[in-house]
């Protein structure tokens, strides 16, 4: 049986008012040490967006969750934090705010590969089922 790696994770959340503590799930974002992993998976439901906040400016958290993804890539194409080691931005990427693209706690657990990881906690936090 393969070594298990033991990762960290934090899901990304969308707070249309933050004075409310009202969130969506837009994300996951899932860092393995061992593995040299750190990426992320984003997708947010327009519709229940809306239904909290219906001036929502929905472009410009579009944008900024598409950057996430570049963030854990890393490299010169994501600015100035691409250049930090994929720990140094997990950290940037998780760091607490109070603006409308928030991070929850960061949690840990095991995993054999960290891109099944990945993509089994999106599945169950984040996406919307089919309807």
């Amino acid at each position: 049986m393969p070594e298990r790696s033991s990762f960290d994770y934090a899901v990304i959340r969308i707070v249309p008012r933050v004075d409310r503590e009202e969130f969506v799930n837009a994300g996951v974002i899932l860092f393995c040490k061992s593995r040299g992993f750190l990426g992320a998976q984003v997708e947010f439901d327009e519709g229940r967006l809306r239904a909290l906040w219906p001036r929502l400016a929905l472009e410009e958290v579009r944008a900024h969750l598409e950057a996430i993804p570049k963030v854990c890539a890393g490299g010169r194409e994501a600015g100035p934090i691409g250049m930090l080691s994929a720990r140094e931005r997990f950290q940037w990427l998780v760091s607490p705010r109070s603006t409308v693209i928030q991070l929850s706690a960061v949690h840990s657990g095991l995993c054999d590969t960290p891109e099944q990881a990945l993509d089994h906690l999106f599945q169950r936090l984040v996406a919307v089922p089919a309807s």
